[in-house]
């Protein structure tokens, strides 16, 4: 328990002896605040967690102690599937999730998570910051009635593998590990891979044990589930800038006040800024760490793997109309 949540704990005990003093009851005194659930799939030892807690601690604050927050990480809440319904059936009241999760519900939300979409990450930041991704987040919300509050930066995803992978043919039949989402295929599918759905919690094994031949994530994400203890080369294919959005379920939403709402926008935009900035400088130095632990990092040419998979971008896979596309490409020019 953090120093803030300790005083807190110490105050709310003082309040609660108080409130018994005056004829309160202890139920009543409880009854006052009422506990979200914060699920995502991450490790604790990722930002992804850190700024959860944080805005679990601002929530609290800033709501006067309306509403607390417990923050359950590791996928112990269910698979990312399982928390994207958990939102509509109020299981669950806010998640971290992948565009291309979100895309199950409406399909144009899941374009940011489509290979070499964007150009850098210059681009994703002017996406985040636009009237599109408003007006595709609005058309998220219309369809499943819950809320994205904010996008955060998930790190630029490249291939993890136990041969070096230069060019597309080189994956050619690679039996690579992709999360259950079809946007992740996209890149495997145009190279001639063999892309393989496998929970995040279990990837690691599947590793090891020789089930799949490779997998794909940031940086950050390689060095928090240890996938590059079983994985020898990190193939820098920046084939993703990917994201997470930070979601609020509709029952929840609905519950809150235009106060509280503005304060929960508020709060996990603040954190979707700081997830970034944590993730630009973990990127930024992992490299050099990952060659100390003796991986090898291998620098490819983006261009040849970006011709392999443009074509595909509004091809049968697409789940957004040629507009979406040509104003997101135009943003940032």
């Amino acid at each position: 328990m953090n120093h803030k949540r300790q005083q807190r704990f110490t105050m709310s005990r003082v309040l609660i002896a108080t409130l018994i003093a005056s004829g309160v009851s202890f139920a009543g005194a409880v009854q006052a605040a009422e506990n979200l659930r914060f699920a995502h799939v991450y490790e604790t030892s990722e930002p992804f967690h850190k700024w959860a807690l944080w805005a679990a601690d601002e929530i609290e604050e800033r709501t006067e102690g309306r509403y607390t927050m417990q923050v359950y990480a590791a996928s112990s809440l269910g698979k990312e599937e399982d928390i994207n319904e958990g939102l509509g059936l109020g299981t669950v009241d806010v998640i971290y999730t992948g565009t291309q999760f979100a895309g199950r519900g409406y399909g144009p939300i899941g374009i940011a998570g489509a290979a070499y979409m964007f150009r850098d990450f210059d681009h994703w930041q002017a996406f985040a910051d636009s009237d599109l991704f408003q007006e595709i987040a609005q058309g998220y919300q219309d369809a499943t009635g819950n809320v994205p509050l904010a996008l955060n930066y998930y790190g630029e995803r490249h291939v993890t593998s136990n041969t070096p992978i230069n060019t597309p043919e080189d994956m050619a039949g690679l039996k690579i590990r992709v999360p259950n989402a079809p946007m992740y295929m996209m890149m495997p599918n145009a190279v001639g891979a063999n892309p393989t759905p496998i929970a995040f919690d279990e990837v690691y094994l599947a590793l090891q044990q020789g089930v799949v031949d490779a997998q794909e994530n940031p940086l950050p994400t390689i060095r928090a589930k240890a996938f590059h203890e079983v994985q020898d080369y990190i193939n820098l294919t920046g084939h993703i800038t990917d994201s997470l959005i930070t979601i609020v379920g509709g029952p929840r939403w609905n519950q809150l006040s235009e106060e509280d709402q503005e304060i929960f926008r508020e709060v996990f935009q603040e954190a979707a800024e700081n997830n970034t900035q944590d993730i630009q400088q973990a990127e930024e130095e992992l490299v050099a760490w990952f060659e100390e632990q003796g991986n090898t990092i291998n620098e490819v040419d983006r261009d040849i793997f970006r011709e392999a998979v443009v074509p595909a971008h509004n091809g049968s896979a697409a789940t957004w109309d040629q507009e979406t596309y040509d104003r997101l490409q135009a943003i940032g020019q």
